[in-house]
């Protein structure tokens, strides 16, 4: 049996979504790490984004490609052409799976939005896509000012407040803001690793719609996130890697899991379903 501490409400069913792909699996934000999620069965997919010095939107979480490539300096500092030439998986060799893609650099190199959206828009089932763009940086709004025109090409952009496939996350209140403004239609979704004191009344800035909060806020401030819930805001927790975490945020009715293990995540999900409610797992839900 799983222990999640005290049930006070039904389980919920989160949705799974990819961390940067399966990060565990395979080097973060690559093609491969997208691909096999999905393969694996991802219902939605995670993403970090970042203004390249000629105006492209790449997946790349830190300000710097020193850490998850083979090459060194700033991402807004090169050319997209520039970028393409590191290799973004070569940090962890023992990650790099032999497939068709891994004999060259395709697969591997920097992952631009423009490709991880056309693999949603290709997908034969919905796959939904949570973008964060990454703040501070030198482009500013520009980043989701890029981000909106770009998602009105693909024809995801939301004019009113509808079922989406996108939603749009951050760190920044101020990005919060400017999404607001820019695409009031598109969900928003304010994260936090610590519970600002004056967010714990269960408010969240410039009407973002989703609660973000890592999994320690779910862990250990359940009357925040009851609060948030009773306002009536879906919570979106980061990072959920362990069946124990998994099980604590269907205790807590959590909405969606961030999870470097998707396709861990799903097993679980369905095992923490059966051992909370000692139910099969109801038709239709997957």
């Amino acid at each position: 049996m799983v222990h999640a501490g005290t049930m006070e409400q039904s389980p919920s069913w989160p949705q799974v979504v990819a961390h940067r792909g399966a990060a565990a699996e395979l080097a973060e934000h690559t093609l491969n790490a997208y691909l096999l999620a999905i393969d694996e069965g991802a219902e939605a997919l995670e993403c970090d984004v970042r203004l390249t010095a000629d105006g492209h939107l790449v997946c790349v979480h830190d300000s710097r490609i020193d850490r998850t490539s083979d090459g060194s300096g700033r991402v807004s500092n090169k050319t997209l052409s520039q970028l393409r030439q590191h290799d973004f998986s070569s940090w962890q060799p023992d990650k790099a799976r032999k497939s068709a893609d891994t004999d060259s650099l395709t697969g591997r190199t920097v992952l631009t939005l423009d490709e991880l959206l056309q693999v949603v828009v290709d997908s034969p089932r919905r796959l939904e896509i949570a973008i964060e763009t990454k703040h501070p940086t030198r482009f500013g709004g520009f980043t989701e000012q890029a981000l909106v025109q770009m998602l009105k090409r693909f024809g995801l952009y939301a004019p009113e407040e509808k079922a989406t496939q996108v939603r749009v996350m951050s760190f920044s209140p101020i990005a919060m803001r400017r999404m607001r403004d820019l695409a009031p239609g598109i969900p928003t979704v304010y994260l936090m690793e610590r519970t600002p004191r004056l967010l714990r009344s269960g408010q969240l800035p410039y009407d973002a719609r989703i609660a973000g909060p890592s999994v320690e806020i779910v862990r250990d401030q359940p009357d925040v996130v009851r609060l948030w819930q009773q306002r009536g805001r879906p919570i979106h927790v980061f990072t959920v890697d362990t069946k124990q975490d998994v099980a604590l945020c269907m205790s807590r009715g959590i909405s969606a899991i961030i999870s470097n293990r998707p396709g861990d995540a799903l097993k679980w999900r369905e095992e923490c379903w059966n051992e909370l409610t000692d139910q099969a797992v109801p038709k239709g839900v997957s």
